[in-house]
């Protein structure tokens, strides 16, 4: 699962996930893309839920660029304790997406795999996605 291998701090502020993408909403590398349309914390278990949905209907052909990182560390305090005394510990780490957001792109298949691979893979996230193509397709 994707995660960072360092990082500054130990636990991020929650923050707010407003306005629309600033970059990333392009198809950079891949034919078809799979972009966000509203904005929603995603997290890792998730874009690896995704990504093994879309690689599996592809049936290993194409390749596969996953453009959305989860870096957010989101923290939980355990189930029945009490208000207070501190923030709880990192339980998962998450990836903030804005409207607009390429999340998956993939090559290397025909328009119709694409787009049911993509479908797939949009089932798992908790955000509701578009499927994209390049112009021309």
């Amino acid at each position: 699962m994707l995660q960072p291998k360092k990082t500054k701090f130990r636990k991020a502020f929650k923050g707010r996930i407003h306005g629309k993408a600033k970059g990333g909403t392009m198809l950079n590398f891949g034919e078809y893309g799979l972009k966000a349309i509203e904005p929603e914390r995603i997290t890792a278990r998730q874009i690896e839920a995704a990504r093994r949905a879309i690689v599996r209907h592809m049936k290993r052909a194409g390749r596969i660029w996953i453009r959305v990182f989860p870096d957010v560390p989101v923290s939980k305090k355990p189930a029945e304790v009490r208000m207070g005394s501190g923030k709880g510990a990192p339980e998962f780490w998450a990836a903030r997406v804005k409207p607009g957001r390429i999340i998956f792109e993939i090559d290397g298949v025909d328009a119709a795999t694409a787009k049911e691979a993509m479908r797939l893979g949009a089932r798992k996230l908790p955000i509701a996605c578009r499927f994209i193509a390049r112009v021309g397709h």
